[in-house]
């Protein structure tokens, strides 16, 4: 990802979950937060009850992928935590990107492109 980095800390993700702004869809949970910087940050939270650690890498991998590929139309200058839902073990990329996108909608995230001729 190359206009964002990765949360890691305990406390960035308390951060985001407590100041932040959720929606949730059926799959996914996206936290949001400013913060001031110009680039990203993205946590991913997959629990167990999502399944085992197959599954969970899985829809890890997933949600990264989905991310990376539409990198380029999200503002710049947020933290957000995606959580995953139960519901997400078991569906492919088509599922988990529109639920992304539906979720970055949600949270005005995409960025506007007018093209006139």
């Amino acid at each position: 990802m190359k206009f964002s980095e990765s949360l890691k800390k305990y406390t960035q993700f308390q951060f985001v979950y407590k100041n932040g702004r959720s929606y949730a869809n059926k799959y996914l949970i996206m936290y949001v937060k400013e913060n001031g910087t110009d680039r990203n940050r993205i946590g991913i939270s997959v629990s167990r009850k999502v399944g085992n650690s197959v599954v969970r890498h899985r829809v890890t991998r997933l949600v990264r992928e989905s991310y990376r590929l539409h990198e380029n139309i999200f503002n710049s200058g947020l933290d957000m935590v995606i959580v995953a839902r139960p519901n997400a073990a078991g569906v492919g990329y088509c599922e988990v990107e529109s639920a992304l996108l539906h979720l970055a909608k949600l949270h005005k995230l995409i960025k506007v492109c007018l093209y006139f001729d």
